[in-house]
């Protein structure tokens, strides 16, 4: 079709020319193009279709499956469904499925079955599905909570020696409370028996943990709030260690928000709109302390059908920092401390687990700071 064009105009040295550029830059857009068919894959970024963060074709009716904990590190969650902030963020399209769940390992295997599309969960937990997925179905899109953490103990426990030949819980074999206090307890020449020592780390959910403290068959818990508070008040214990204070500036990843990677690559414009809700709740919460506190204890009744007491949810909402910054540093970090542990089978490389450019797109586009590493 070219050539029979050009033999029709004249001058047919200069037009073949022409065609040769023409070509040339078909070429090369099409080599473009097959680099973003094996992005989407391998699901390495989530800009695989091609199309900038801000410009994602609408993927129609879309049923959104969302899991996140009864937990106050769950803010974001417990207040954006609750107010209906996260349903006015994703428009009518979009029904969202909310799915409780109690472990982050029960998460990962959702994620892994098909059944579950995002989730709020901790940072170690997000890991181990990165890790045993060989690096393919998670992605962390955003953060959610940073602290809000602490090791409880009985009242005459002062200094880490104490707790020799001790039982501690952790809510999870592996999870970012257990990760953090193997390590805590290594560090302070007190370890794990698992790492040499004589403590007990004994995996106890939250619940059944401030249960066993108060009854005497624990000495102390690494816990989550509200269960640390809980563990304070209700169990008469004392904060050995408050974990922000182990981190720089006292940040570190307490919940994330993470996508299954090949929804992520079917439906960006779903993540971007989900992200963007996740982002305005916290920043709705931060100017609406009282009232999200009170959304937040009003999401925990309707799941766990008893309300946390006045008096620990005042103790504990103000403990947990809400934030959209996923605190990569902190997750590469403790991923790195668990595999020094023994619970990760090798030192990962988290280079494609973290997907933020439509998190930055969408604070670019409210004139936010953009999030780093």
């Amino acid at each position: 079709m070219f050539l029979t064009e050009v033999r029709r105009g004249g001058n047919t040295y200069l037009k073949k020319i022409l065609i040769l550029i023409a070509l040339m830059v078909v070429a090369s857009l099409a080599v473009s193009c097959g680099g973003d068919d094996d992005k989407e894959r391998t699901g390495a970024t989530t800009t695989a279709t091609g199309a900038s963060p801000t410009e994602f074709p609408d993927s129609g009716p879309v049923t959104l499956r969302l899991g996140y904990f009864a937990n106050v590190t769950h803010a974001v969650p417990l207040v954006g469904l609750n107010n209906g902030m996260f349903a006015q963020e994703l428009g009518g399209k979009v029904t969202i499925d909310p799915k409780t769940f109690n472990a982050g390992s029960d998460v990962i295997t959702a994620i892994f079955a098909g059944e579950l599309d995002a989730s709020y969960i901790g940072q170690s937990p997000a890991v181990n599905g990165y890790v045993q997925s060989d690096g393919n179905d998670v992605r962390i899109v955003s953060g959610a909570a940073s602290g809000g953490a602490a090791l409880v103990v009985k009242s005459e426990i002062t200094e880490p020696a104490q707790l020799s030949g001790k039982r501690i819980a952790s809510p999870q074999l592996g999870n970012t409370q257990d990760i953090a206090l193997r390590n805590w307890l290594k560090q302070n020449g007190v370890p794990a028996e698992e790492n040499g020592g004589d403590v007990s780390v004994i995996p106890t959910a939250n619940a059944d943990a401030l249960t066993a403290f108060k009854n005497g068959d624990l000495d102390g818990a690494w816990a989550p709030e509200p269960w640390a508070t809980r563990l304070v008040q209700e169990g008469g214990g004392h904060i050995l260690v408050d974990e922000k204070t182990l981190w720089p500036n006292g940040q570190f990843a307490t919940t994330v928000l993470i996508v299954r990677t090949e929804f992520l690559n079917d439906h960006p414009d779903v993540v971007q709109k989900l992200v963007g809700a996740n982002v305005k709740t916290v920043q709705w919460i931060k100017k609406h302390g009282e009232e999200a506190k009170a959304l937040v204890n009003q999401q925990i009744e309707e799941i766990t059908s008893k309300a946390l007491p006045k008096a620990v949810i005042d103790t504990a909402f103000p403990n947990v920092e809400l934030t959209y910054d996923p605190i990569q540093s902190s997750v590469e970090t403790a991923a790195k401390q668990a595999y020094d542990l023994g619970l990760l089978r090798e030192n990962p490389d988290l280079a494609d687990l973290f997907s933020l450019d439509i998190l930055n797109a969408v604070l670019a586009k409210q004139e936010l700071a953009p999030v780093s590493r």
